[in-house]
C-alpha cells in the first residue's frame, strides 16, 4: 500500500504503510526498513550519525550465524532461513548502506538499530522470495530473523564482533609494522652517540638507537595489551536474550550461533560463561578501551619525542630530519612543520577522550541491562580505527624517513653530564667540582679535568669515550 506526498523542492515523494505493534507508519516506499526504523528516526534527531557501518555488517553476521542455527534446530523453515542468510551476507559485503540511518544517541540497549537490521533483512529477503515487501508473514523480522535473540544480547555481541574485527584485521598489524620500523631505527641509529636527557635537562650518553629500542619496546607492549583485550572480546552475551536467562532460545542456540559466526569471520567467539555479567555491564568494553588508551599514551610519547627531536632547524634540537610532506606556515616561506606527528597525537587524545567516555557508559549497568550500549560501541570502533590508520600514517610518513643529523653528537662533547663517569675514578665530589667549574668557565668537562683531576691524557680519554658510557662495562676503581 503506497501513498504520495508533495516534498518542499515540488517534487514528490511517494510512501508505503508498514505496520508494528503499535500501528501503522508511513514509510519511504522505496526503503528497506519498516516501521520500527522510522519511527526511529523521528524520535532520535540528534547528532545525524548513524551507527558505524563496521557494526552494521557486525550485526548482519550473527544475523546471518543465527538463521543458519535456527534451520539446524528446525526453529527456521529452510527456505526462509536461506534468504535471511543471502540478505544479510549482502549488507556484510556493504550493500544496502542508506538503509541504516538511525542515530547514534538512541534506546541505550540499541533496539532501534538491532530492529533497523532485523526489518532490512527480513524485507530484502521478501523481494529474494518474489511476496510482497509489506509482506510481514512471508519474512518477519522478530518472529524470522530476531529468532532465538533479544536486543539485549545481539548489540553487545556485535560490539565485541565488531571490535575483534577491526583489531586483528587493522590494529594489529598497523601497531606490528610500526614496531618493527622502529626497530629498523634502532639498528640504522645504534652508533650515533647524543646527550640523554632527564627531566629535560642533560644527562649521560645514550644513543639514538636506544632510544629508539624503547620506542619499540613501548609498541611492543601495547600490541600485548590489545591481543589479551582481544581475547577477553572472544566472550560474547548471544543467547541470554532478554534478561540473561535465555527465555524464548533453545538452549543449544548460542553455541550453534556462534559456532557458524566463526567460521564465517575467521575469529573465535564464544558463549559468556555468565549471561547476567555479560548484558549487564560492558566490563570487557572498558578493559579493551583501556588497552587502547595505553597504545594512545604510548603513541603519544613517541610522537612528541620525535618532533622535540626534529625541532629548529637552527634553533631547536636538532638531532632528527623529519620527513617533509607540506608546507608549514601561510605566511613564513620555507617553513616546514611536524605534521604528521601533529596528527598522531590529536588522535591519541581522541582516543584517551573515548575511554572516558566508554568508563562512563560502563558505570550505566543498570540491574540486568546496560543502557549506553550504542555509544560504547561507537567510541571503541573509532578509537581502533583512528589508531590503526593513524600508527599506519605515523610510520609511513614520518619513522620510514627519519635520519639523523649530526648535531647529536656534537652535542655530547659539550655536555656537563659527561662529568659523571669521572666519578669511579674521582668521587663524586671532586667530579661535580669539575661541572660545576666547566659550567662556569664555559670549557669542556674534558678540559676542565685535564687542569684539575689529575689523569692522564690517556686515562681521561678511556674514561670519557662517549661510546663507553652508552654499555654497562665494568668501571676502573676509583683512585684512593
Amino acid at each position: 500500500m503506497s501513498s504520495s506526498k508533495t516534498s518542499g523542492n515540488g517534487g514528490k515523494q511517494r510512501f508505503r504503510t508498514e505496520t508494528d505493534s503499535m500501528g501503522e507508519v508511513k514509510v519511504p516506499v522505496d526503503a528497506l526498513y519498516g516501521a520500527t526504523t522510522q519511527r526511529a528516526l523521528i524520535n532520535f534527531p540528534i547528532s545525524g550519525h548513524p551507527m558505524p557501518l563496521s557494526f552494521i555488517r557486525a550485526v548482519a553476521a550473527i544475523k546471518a550465524s543465527a538463521a543458519e542455527a535456527n534451520a539446524q534446530l528446525e526453529l527456521l523453515e529452510r527456505r526462509i532461513a536461506f534468504t535471511i542468510v543471502q540478505a544479510a551476507e549482502e549488507i556484510i559485503a556493504g550493500k544496502h548502506a542508506g538503509e541504516f540511518p538511525i542515530d547514534v544517541y538512541q534506546t541505550g540497549s540499541g533496539t532501534s538499530t538491532n530492529m533497523n537490521v532485523n526489518e532490512v533483512i527480513a524485507a530484502r529477503a521478501r523481494q529474494i522470495l518474489g511476496a510482497d515487501l509489506t509482506n510481514r508473514d512471508a519474512v518477519h523480522p522478530n518472529d524470522h530473523v530476531n529468532r532465538c535473540q533479544s536486543s539485549n544480547d545481539v548489540i553487545p555481541t556485535a560490539t565485541h564482533v565488531a571490535a575483534s574485527l577491526l583489531i586483528c584485521r587493522q590494529l594489529l598489524p598497523a601497531l606490528t609494522k610500526l614496531e618493527k620500523a622502529l626497530k629498523a631505527k634502532e639498528k640504522q641509529f645504534a652508533r650515533i652517540v647524543k646527550t640523554g636527557r632527564t627531566h629535560l635537562q642533560d644527562a649521560t650518553p645514550i644513543t639514538l638507537g636506544q632510544e629508539f629500542s624503547g620506542y619499540a619496546a613501548q609498541v611492543a607492549n601495547a600490541i600485548r595489551h590489545v591481543k589479551y583485550a582481544r581475547t577477553r572480546l572472544s566472550f560474547v552475551a548471544l543467547g541470554g536474550t532478554a534478561v540473561g536467562t535465555g527465555i524464548n532460545a533453545h538452549p543449544q542456540f548460542a553455541r550453534l550461533a556462534l559456532a557458524r559466526l566463526s567460521e564465517r569471520l575467521g575469529i573465535r567467539f564464544s558463549e559468556a560463561p555468565n549471561h547476567f555479567q555479560a548484558q549487564s555491564t560492558l566490563d570487557e568494553v572498558v578493559l579493551a578501551s583501556g588497552a587502547l588508551k595505553t597504545a594512545a599514551v604510548t603513541l603519544m610519547k613517541i610522537a612528541n619525542d620525535i618532533r622535540h627531536l626534529g625541532s629548529g632547524p637552527r634553533a631547536g634540537l636538532g638531532e632528527l630530519n623529519l620527513p617533509e610532506v607540506q608546507p608549514g606556515s601561510s605566511i613564513m616561506p620555507g617553513k616546514v612543520n611536524p605534521v604528521i606527528a601533529e596528527s598522531l597525537a590529536m588522535v591519541c587524545a581522541k582516543v584517551i577522550g573515548n575511554d572516558a567516555t566508554i568508563a562512563v557508559a560502563g558505570q550505566s549497568g543498570l540491574f540486568e541491562l546496560n543502557v549506553m550500549q550504542p555509544v560504547a560501541a561507537v567510541c571503541l570502533i573509532e578509537s581502533i580505527e583512528l589508531l590503526a590508520n593513524s600508527a599506519d600514517n605515523f610510520r609511513i610518513r614520518l619513522v620510514d624517513g627519519l635520519t639523523a643529523t649530526d648535531r647529536g653528537p656534537q652535542l655530547v662533547e659539550e655536555g656537563l653530564m659527561l662529568a659523571t663517569a669521572l666519578t669511579p675514578a674521582l668521587g663524586y665530589d671532586k667530579a661535580a667540582a669539575i661541572a660545576h667549574e666547566a659550567a662556569t668557565t664555559g670549557e669542556t668537562i674534558r678540559q676542565v679535568a685535564q687542569r684539575l683531576s689529575g689523569l692522564s691524557q690517556e686515562e681521561l680519554d678511556k674514561l670519557l669515550d662517549p661510546l663507553s658510557m652508552v654499555t654497562n662495562k665494568p668501571r676502573r676503581k676509583r683512585r684512593k
